[in-house]
């Protein structure tokens, strides 16, 4: 049985803290002593801190500096309390302090205790140097305060400090709405005891009124001098039984913005050391307030400028279905440089664009909406996929490095662009691509293929470029998908096993029993949701991208009973002759379920011979068809390499050192048939592959 299954069973829980990160681990059985759901979790110091009556957490610091000096365990009792600052439980901690090059590190366990005498805690006095601690508290309250992230958490903070030797039962932090007073959070009150506070006009003879108006602080020692300087609400302060209270200005670079009430029931003084206390925490409290008021509206802004900018997909087009994702994730902020579109074109014709602006930042999310009002124009306009990309390309360097000119970080920028059109009717795309990645196909048969398409330079980087169109067709029941690299490269992935990641995701969608959203909510799931850390790439510390992704889908089954071909068209340049290993690539995910992995590894061979003899001994580009068709376990696969050349290939008899000559002898052993045809212009040479060994019928 595990150590933590043992703890749990007697009701104990495990901890470790470590002082270098901040970080509280616990497991579920301290989780819950804690009052939060029973499970394993990380929090801040903070987070933990607010948990516990500050008085007794302000005593740790000395049990575990005095353990550590001994070499013994650290043990205290702590009361733990709720939401509300009810005391739920008191726990006792026992922990082994331990020092390394590091830092400071804690390791122990909670175990539920019976609860001390009521109030004892709190009025048990503060040992050591009062000035020492006080220092000490405002160190601790300062990194807390700093830890917050949003208002609700400053509050909770706040809430839970304890000033040394004179902790205030009764916190309230005050806001400004206009011309009224109103209250954004308190602590120690019951439920709708802050009624007659929460808005109230600021012209009241209320402490917390006069404070806001002249930015001073107000300290009442005595019950008598409360109601002698504020008659009007002294009866509203009455009913709460408290002896003295200090009403402290929350300013920020010169504004107050609020106000704070320390209200006690014994008697303060508030000598000046101790005033000095409560006017730095009231600083830190309004910084606290003021960072995560900001946090908040630019988190706000964010998703407002996400949701303007981020179209969602139009009417639904009859025959196809349609899902996308976008998810900001790099840059910290909620928008980025990720887009995607749709555009009705006439004829029932339709557009999809993806694309990319270089950047994470708020000026990559404005070059981001230009970009797409000019595409839309372009193709509202009646433009075809090229000449739409050619003109969103000079739209953009003009408004960049032709039009603004500036330094490298505010000039050039450039953006990577997939244009699409789509007829519903015959499933006839035509494809323009920018530096794109290119688009993937999932077969009607689960295949899932890269589609090689002609591509230009990124938007931007020369204002006039030419953007070659290609042309496919979607078979019923396939599946286009079409992505920014993000969705490749999120989680320390590079190309290549970004791809391997998402295509086996595609491989396991079945269209007969899920949506095209499942797919699109599987796709973003399993790259950037909670899972996604169990497949982190080699590149583990690369900056996260945004992610966009689009998938088309084309109802209907595959005509006929027979399964749908596979069909491969490539065409290989002179000047390009580094793709014929994206042919390699294509047959080899074109043949991957091939039963015999001889005839697939012949085929690769055969395919980069013919290919290679023609980019050799011929000065024209090389077009590749490769077909798959049958059941399989009996399929024929024929593939085509043509040229524009008439010079039929030679059969040679290469020496044993020699270099070339041996195309048409590999072909001949290996093929099962082969061939070369003339053709008007040029020629095709062919092979035939048959999976069972014989010809498949049809």
């Amino acid at each position: 049985m595990r150590t933590e299954d043992v703890l749990a069973a007697i009701l104990t829980g495990l901890w470790r803290w470590d002082n270098a990160t901040g970080i509280v681990e616990l497991d579920a059985e301290a989780a819950r002593l804690l009052g939060l759901p029973a499970e394993p979790t990380e929090l801040t110091e903070g987070a933990v801190r607010s948990r516990f009556h500050p008085v007794d957490w302000n005593e740790i610091d000395g049990v575990v500096n005095l353990a550590l000096a001994e070499g013994t365990l650290a043990e205290s009792r702590l009361r733990v309390m709720d939401e509300g600052g009810r005391v739920i439980r008191t726990v006792r901690s026992r922990a082994k302090p331990t020092v390394d090059d590091s830092g400071l590190h804690l390791v122990g366990t909670l175990q539920e205790v019976a609860e001390p005498d009521p109030g004892r805690a709190a009025r048990s006095p503060v040992t050591g140097d009062w000035r020492r601690s006080r220092e000490a508290f405002l160190l601790d309250a300062g990194r807390a305060l700093a830890e917050a992230r949003s208002t609700a958490e400053v509050l909770r903070v706040a809430a839970s400090l304890s000033m040394p030797g004179f902790s205030p039962d009764g916190l309230a932090v005050f806001g400004v709405a206009g011309d009224r007073l109103t209250i954004m959070g308190q602590h120690g009150y019951r439920p709708g005891d802050e009624d007659p506070f929460a808005d109230m006009p600021l012209d009241t003879d209320y402490p917390a009124a006069e404070v806001v108006r002249t930015g001073r602080a107000i300290y009442l020692s005595t019950p008598e001098e409360y109601r002698k300087r504020f008659p009007a609400t002294w009866p509203l302060a009455r009913r709460f039984g408290r002896e003295s209270w200090a009403f402290l200005p929350l300013v920020v670079a010169g504004r107050t913005m609020g106000a704070w009430l320390a209200a006690f029931t014994h008697r303060v003084g508030f000598s000046p050391d101790e005033r000095s206390v409560l006017t730095t925490v009231a600083r830190m409290l309004a910084q606290a307030l003021a960072r995560a008021g900001l946090a908040e509206s630019e988190r706000e802004l964010s998703l407002g400028l996400q949701r303007t900018m981020l179209p969602v997909l139009g009417p639904a087009i009859p025959g196809m279905e349609v899902a996308a994702r976008y998810v900001p994730t790099g840059g910290g902020l909620q928008v980025g440089g990720d887009w995607y579109d749709m555009i009705q074109l006439p004829g029932g014709r339709a557009a999809f664009v993806i694309g990319d602006v270089q950047g994470h930042d708020v000026r990559a999310a404005g070059l981001m909406g230009q970009l797409r009002i000019a595409l839309r124009a372009y193709a509202s306009e009646g433009h075809r996929p090229d000449a739409v990309l050619s003109r969103a390309s000079r739209f953009l360097y003009g408004i960049t490095e032709g039009g603004g000119g500036g330094s490298d970080a505010d000039g050039a920028r450039f953006a990577t662009c997939l244009y699409l059109e789509v007829d519903p009717a015959t499933g006839t795309l035509d494809i323009a691509r920018a530096g794109h990645p290119d688009p993937a196909v999932l077969m009607a048969d689960g295949t899932v293929l890269l589609r090689p398409t002609d591509g230009g330079l990124p938007l931007g980087i020369v204002p006039d470029t030419d953007y070659p169109t290609t042309r496919m067709t979607l078979e019923p029941g396939e599946t286009l998908m079409v992505c920014t690299d993000g969705l490749l490269e999120t989680g320390g992935h590079d190309m290549e096993t970004g791809w391997l990641r998402v295509r086996k995701l595609l491989e396991e969608y079945d269209p007969h029993r899920e949506s095209l959203e499942v797919l699109a909510d599987s796709l973003v799931q399993a790259v950037h949701g909670p899972g996604s850390h169990h497949t982190t790439g080699p590149l583990a510390d690369r900056r996260e991208d945004d992610i966009a992704v689009l998938l088309l889908s084309r109802a209907g089954e595959p005509g006929g009973r027979a399964a749908p071909p596979r069909r491969v068209v490539l065409t290989i340049a002179q000047a390009e002759p580094e793709r014929i290993a994206g042919a390699r690539r294509q047959m080899r995910e074109l043949l991957h379920d091939w039963a015999d992995e001889d005839q697939r590894d012949s085929a690769v061979l055969m395919v980069s011979e013919m290919i290679t003899n023609v980019l050799v001994h011929t000065d024209g580009d090389a077009l590749l068809v490769a077909e798959a068709r049958g059941e399989h376990g009996g399929r024929r696969l024929r593939v085509e390499v043509a040229d524009a050349s008439d010079e039929l290939p030679h059969r040679r008899r290469p020496g044993e050192m020699a270099s070339s000559g041996r195309g048409l002898v590999l072909m001949e052993m290996l093929a099962h048939a082969w061939g070369v045809d003339p053709r008007g212009e040029g020629k095709s040479i062919w092979f035939e592959l048959y999976e069972g060994g014989t010809p498949a019928a049809g």
